[in-house]
C-alpha cells in the first residue's frame, strides 16, 4: 500500500508539472486594446524610449510624445503590442533629464517618429524585454 501511496504522489506531481509547463505557453484569448495599469504601461514606455535613444546615433534624446494604441496579452507574463510617436527633444544625448525634456520647437531640429513595438514584460519582477520593434518618420 505504501508503494500506491507515492506512485499516486509521484503521478500527481507529474501531471502537475506538465500542466504548468504548458500553460506556461499558454495564451489566453490573444491581443486586446485594453485600458492597462498606468504604471505599468508607464514604466513599459519609458524601458522603450530608454531602449530607442541608447541605440540611436541621433544627437538629440527622444521621448514618447503620444501613445497611439495599446494592446495587451497575458502569457507567462504581459506582452504589450503599442504604437507611439515620439519626437526629438532638446535635451542632448549627454542629458539625465530625459524625462523632463521639452519636445524640440525648431524647424529645422523638429523630428518625429511613428513605432511600433512587442515587448514582453513581467511588471510585478520588473522584467522587460523589447522583442521587436520599428519605426518611421512621421
Amino acid at each position: 500500500m505504501r508503494v500506491g501511496f507515492w506512485r499516486n504522489h509521484l503521478l500527481l506531481l507529474a501531471v502537475l508539472v506538465l500542466v504548468a509547463k504548458l500553460g506556461h505557453f499558454h495564451r489566453w484569448g490573444g491581443f486586446q486594446e485594453k485600458s492597462t495599469s498606468k504604471k505599468n504601461m508607464n514604466s513599459t514606455l519609458e524601458f522603450f524610449i530608454e531602449n530607442y535613444n541608447n541605440v540611436s546615433n541621433d544627437t538629440y534624446l527622444f521621448r514618447v510624445d503620444k501613445l497611439l494604441q495599446s494592446h495587451m496579452q497575458l502569457t507567462s507574463g504581459v506582452e504589450y503590442l503599442v504604437t507611439v510617436k515620439i519626437s526629438r527633444t532638446k535635451c542632448k544625448r549627454n542629458s539625465t533629464k530625459s524625462h523632463s525634456c521639452p519636445i524640440q520647437g525648431k524647424k529645422n531640429l523638429k523630428k518625429s517618429f511613428i513605432c511600433n513595438f512587442l515587448m514582453y514584460t513581467v511588471p510585478w519582477m520588473n522584467y522587460y524585454q523589447l522583442w521587436n520593434n520599428s519605426c518611421l518618420e512621421a
